[in-house]
């Protein structure tokens, strides 16, 4: 059976799939099953991508602290907080795997078999999100060990992993869209800048209302913020006490930006990877 570099067997496309939609969830599969062979190889890098979220929480939890502006314990405001963020952080490794493939030209050996030829970024978009359930995983047990706490139901509890979920999916996309206009590996660490100031122009670390007039209403507009409040109304803890419109809405806002996200992104990428490996 033939390797796809040495990883995983090459795609057996259109085996009992019947084409269509259940060809590309196949050829996807395989992809992600390539994805994940490579980073058992590199057990460093996922451990980094574990720990490097815990020790933000520890840091801004224990050494910088905060809380302005918060009605209640801050570990409780701040623990959602930096789900959200580790949601929208950590798409390094993704974008680098994705240059890396169109410049060593894994690519083009992939175009030579019959596959569906999103199979590539959904593969590698499906096994990050594997590795983004662990990171939500281990930044929860951290938290619970430090004193956060969730006060609803399993339903509830739930219900905001899986809004913090789909803000990762959506911000997968953005990362490998920004990862194709950079074309090689040496220019992901430039790319990746712009998706900062969706990570610290939020409502991680401290409320809008604590901040300037202008930069709250930026901050509560922020497609985090909106996770990352509707994740606390969910758990139970305490959020934002001012009453803005993105605010009281923030639960309508977590689903609604990352569907615009997706929407966008997700064939732009598509079409642009497309264009990129012929």
């Amino acid at each position: 059976m033939t390797l796809v570099n040495g990883t995983a067997p090459a795609p057996t496309v259109g085996s009992g799939s019947g084409g269509g939609l259940g060809w590309a969830l196949a050829d996807s599969w395989t992809m992600t099953r390539r994805e994940l062979a490579r980073w058992a190889r590199q057990p460093v890098q996922v451990v980094v991508g574990l720990v490097f979220p815990v020790m933000l929480l520890l840091m801004f939890g224990y050494l910088i602290g905060g809380g302005r502006g918060i009605a209640g314990e801050y570990v409780e405001f701040l623990v959602p907080g930096m789900l959200a963020l580790t949601m929208a952080f950590g798409l390094e490794s993704t974008m680098l795997a994705v240059t890396q493939d169109l410049n060593k030209g894994v690519v083009d050996r992939f175009r030579s078999m019959p596959m569906a030829s999103s199979a590539v970024l959904v593969g590698r978009s499906v096994a990050d999100m594997f590795q983004s359930a662990l990171s939500l995983a281990v930044l929860i047990g951290v938290g619970y060990a430090i004193g956060w706490r969730w006060h609803d139901g399993p339903a509830a509890f739930l219900g905001a992993v899986g809004l913090l979920l789909l803000f990762r999916f959506a911000m997968l996309w953005l990362g490998i869209q920004l990862a194709m206009v950079a074309g090689r590996p040496e220019m992901v660490q430039a790319v990746q800048i712009l998706v900062w100031p969706i990570g610290f122009l939020s409502n991680a670390f401290a409320t809008p209302e604590s901040m300037p007039g202008w930069l709250g209403a930026v901050v509560e507009w922020n497609p985090m913020s909106a996770t990352a409040t509707a994740v606390r109304d969910l758990f139970g803890n305490p959020g934002e006490v001012g009453g803005s419109w993105a605010a009281e809405h923030a639960g309508l806002l977590a689903v609604v930006w990352p569907v615009v996200l997706l929407a966008v992104f997700f064939p732009l990428a598509v079409r642009r990877f497309a264009r990129l490996s012929h």
